[in-house]
């Protein structure tokens, strides 16, 4: 199953970088820096592209805001260069939980494990 999942991996954008992308990184890339999550950030030599390669699930919420502003040119230099400055009231980055187990549930929802008491709750019943 390693092997298939391999081959799988190579073709499918959902399971990791396509071969296509990891000759293009190999070819061309420069590494500019890694976030605390180990994706890893490249450019070209003209800095025409800018790329992620993601360690482990491709999801775009898991790049933090710094890295984000340098993927979308909002700044020119990489996070690695010139940190940007945080307000002490800024939370840190955390990527986006919905529809996994982690995600946000209040009080009543079903979904916890030991939902609030619905006292205010009465079922209809027709007359």
């Amino acid at each position: 199953m390693g092997i298939l999942s391999k081959a799988l991996s190579a073709v499918t954008w959902w399971n990791g970088q396509t071969l296509n992308t990891q000759l293009f990184t190999w070819r061309k890339g420069v590494k500019v820096g890694d976030d605390s999550q180990g994706n890893i950030y490249y450019r070209n030599a003209d800095d025409s592209k800018r790329w992620v390669i993601f360690n482990g699930e491709i999801e775009a919420s898991r790049i933090n805001p710094d890295w984000h502003g340098w993927l979308h040119r909002t700044y020119d230099s990489p996070p690695t260069k010139s940190p940007l400055a945080h307000k002490v009231w800024e939370k840190p980055h955390q990527e986006n939980l919905t529809g996994t187990v982690l995600a946000y549930a209040p009080s009543g929802s079903i979904r916890r494990e030991n939902p609030a008491d619905r006292g205010d709750y009465e079922a209809w019943a027709p007359e």
